[in-house]
């Protein structure tokens, strides 16, 4: 069972608003959530969870020449921590965003939280002397399990253990558990901090506190009692990181001899600074040195800047518990809402559609004469007029063939009628069959023929397949054939025929079919002209082609009559074309010759003083 448009129409706008309801509880499901989290944002605990994902992504920076991969480590960071977590280029391009996962993510907020630059990280530099003062010094405080350190740490970008292998990480650790077993055995309390990608250390107890908590610092040469129990390349850096370090050295000593300053060369257990000579004292070309060789050294060996975007958590419920009752009746209000309006909607548009089918059935029924009444300028408006328009032609159509059938059978009626009479008057010995008898049976089957045979030409014409037969022809030659051949009918009816041309006139056309054109002009013209008039067939150049033309000084053509002249059957003198034996066949002929050789035919009159027909054709 085919659907109405109706219901197809109301079907539709339910999923629209269908649609817009689940749309409109997501974004505020989305924008509650967001509020609600900003709220938790002020939380200063919220604070150390940012530093930890900070510090995991600078660590990611740092163990990477670029971004590539870093999506998974922010979306189990932002499942883990509850935090919408995207990270940037400095131009704004997204890298990875844990909001993602839904699909297209809401807007980032309008400032970045931080942004993450393992070139220029502030806690170790390699070529000045800001932060290596402090390196192996740090402090530790606190019973063995509760040990932490500051100073030299994995977020760096570089220090003695960035960039090791699997090879040199367990070399190390076996260095430092051979320190620990020393120091154990001489009975001092020592312990192995970092690990994983940073160098082990070992913290050897260096006095107790009154409240019994042991002062631990870092072991390494010149402290007193480690020297016997640290083995030979405990503290030594990376290969990657002493490549690095070189470089860093190298571009720094460079940049500064250009700006003539001062410098020493230190030694920092393997890893090499450039530090100022007077002590305390950094200009500022000397730390610009400094920062940028350790930038260039290090561009090729970590990611480059990101900015670090926090906020709300990318995942949530849309239709949680409590607002599924709530989102399930504001549903059904929109549905309910949409279905009313809809239906009011849809009657207006489905009733002129009502009104069309009606009219097209009763056209289909025979009713030419129906129509559809029209108003507004929409869509379904230029339907009615389109139908209107349709249904006009069709009904003029329908009274042509009409006419035309009435006008064929009128026109085979007379000489048939007149054969007919002839030759029972001849039966019957009333007139003698002799040569005037069969002149006239032989005129009248003349006139029957040419009028089968102007009907037939109309048939192929409107079938498309009226066949020419192009070729290059003089048209100035065809004219005056055309003239010459009408030449007795003109000099019978007292007619002046002449042709009016200048030169060749050459053009690709079907010689038979123009003079047969050309002659029904002429003989029209000869018809309608009075004894005495002139008839002139004239050939002269037009634009991108050829006017063929037929002038008379005949009766003429009154301008009602000028749009139809071309119509079949139509005579705008009724009584004196039948008195004639014209068939209303002839102008609608030479029109189709006309336009199957790309032409055009036109034609002015004046009533009572005479008519000028004009075929153009194009050169060629």
């Amino acid at each position: 069972m085919r659907r109405s448009v109706l219901i197809r129409f109301l079907g539709l706008a339910l999923a629209v608003a269908l649609g817009a309801v689940i749309a409109t509880a997501v974004i505020a499901t989305y924008s509650t959530s967001e509020k609600l989290q900003g709220e938790i944002d002020a939380n200063t605990g919220q604070l150390q969870v940012d530093g930890q994902i900070y510090g995991q992504l600078s660590k990611y920076a740092s163990d990477h020449p670029t971004w590539s991969g870093v999506d998974k480590l922010v979306h189990d960071l932002a499942g883990k921590l509850g935090r919408r977590i995207a990270v940037t280029e400095p131009d704004g391009t997204v890298i990875a965003d844990s909001a993602r996962m839904l699909g297209a993510g809401p807007e980032l907020p309008s400032v970045p939280a931080a942004t993450i630059d393992a070139r220029n990280d502030g806690t170790v530099k390699f070529a000045g002397a800001l932060s290596l003062s402090a390196v192996r010094k740090t402090t530790v405080s606190g019973p063995a399990d509760m040990i932490t350190t500051a100073g030299i740490g994995p977020r760096s970008p570089v220090f003695p253990g960035w960039g090791m292998t699997e090879q040199e990480k367990q070399e190390s650790e076996r260095l430092a558990q051979k320190a620990v077993d020393c120091f154990q055995a001489q009975g001092k309390m020592a312990y192995i901090t970092s690990g994983g990608d940073a160098a082990p250390q070992v913290l050897i107890e260096s006095s107790k506190l009154a409240n019994g908590v042991s002062q631990m610092q870092v072991s390494k040469p010149g402290v007193t009692g480690s020297d016997r129990c640290l083995p030979p390349g405990l503290n030594a850096p990376s290969a990657k990181a002493k490549i690095v370090n070189d470089d860093e050295v190298r571009r720094a000593t460079a940049c500064l001899d250009a700006a003539g300053e001062k410098y020493t060369i230190a030694d920092y257990d393997g890893l090499k600074a450039a530090e100022p000579t007077t002590k305390g004292a950094v200009s500022e070309a000397f730390a610009t040195c400094t920062t940028q060789a350790r930038s260039e050294a290090l561009t090729p060996y970590v990611a480059p800047p990101a900015k670090l975007y926090l906020g709300a958590k990318s995942t949530f419920n849309v239709f949680s518990g409590e607002g599924m009752l709530r989102t399930a009746a504001t549903a059904l209000g929109v549905l309910l809402i949409a279905a009313l309006v809809m239906i009011f909607a849809g009657r207006r548009l489905v009733r002129p559609i009502v009104a069309l089918t009606g009219a097209a059935q009763r056209m289909r029924n025979g009713d030419h004469a129906a129509r559809v009444p029209v108003t507004g300028r929409d869509e379904v408006a230029r339907l009615g007029n389109a139908f209107n328009e349709m249904a006009e032609a069709i009904q003029r159509h329908d009274f042509q063939r009409k006419a035309m059938v009435s006008d064929v059978a009128h026109e085979l009626r007379t000489p048939l009628a007149n054969i007919k009479g002839y030759l029972v008057a001849s039966e019957d010995g009333v007139v003698p069959l002799d040569g005037e008898l069969v002149t006239s049976l032989l005129e009248e089957t003349e006139l029957l023929e040419h009028l089968v045979a102007d009907l037939q030409d109309l048939a192929l014409a409107d079938a498309g397949m009226l066949r020419l037969h192009p070729a290059p022809r003089d048209l100035t030659e065809l004219a005056q054939q055309v003239v010459l051949a009408h030449q007795p009918a003109a000099d019978t009816a007292g007619v002046a025929l002449t042709a009016d041309v200048q030169g060749a006139a050459t053009a690709s056309v079907d010689s038979a079919r123009i003079r047969q054109a050309l002659g029904n002009l002429v003989s029209n013209a000869i018809r309608f002209t009075p004894p005495g008039g002139n008839v002139v067939v004239g050939v002269r150049r037009g634009a991108d082609g050829y006017n063929l033309t037929v002038t008379d000084n005949g009766t003429g053509i009154a301008d009602e009559h000028l749009p139809h002249l071309f119509d079949r059957f139509y005579r705008a003198e009724q009584s004196r074309s039948r008195s004639t034996g014209g068939s209303g066949l002839g102008l609608a002929i030479t029109k189709h010759l006309a336009e199957a050789h790309g032409g055009r035919i036109t034609v002015t009159s004046r009533l009572g003083s005479g008519s000028a027909f004009t075929i153009w054709i194009p050169a060629g």
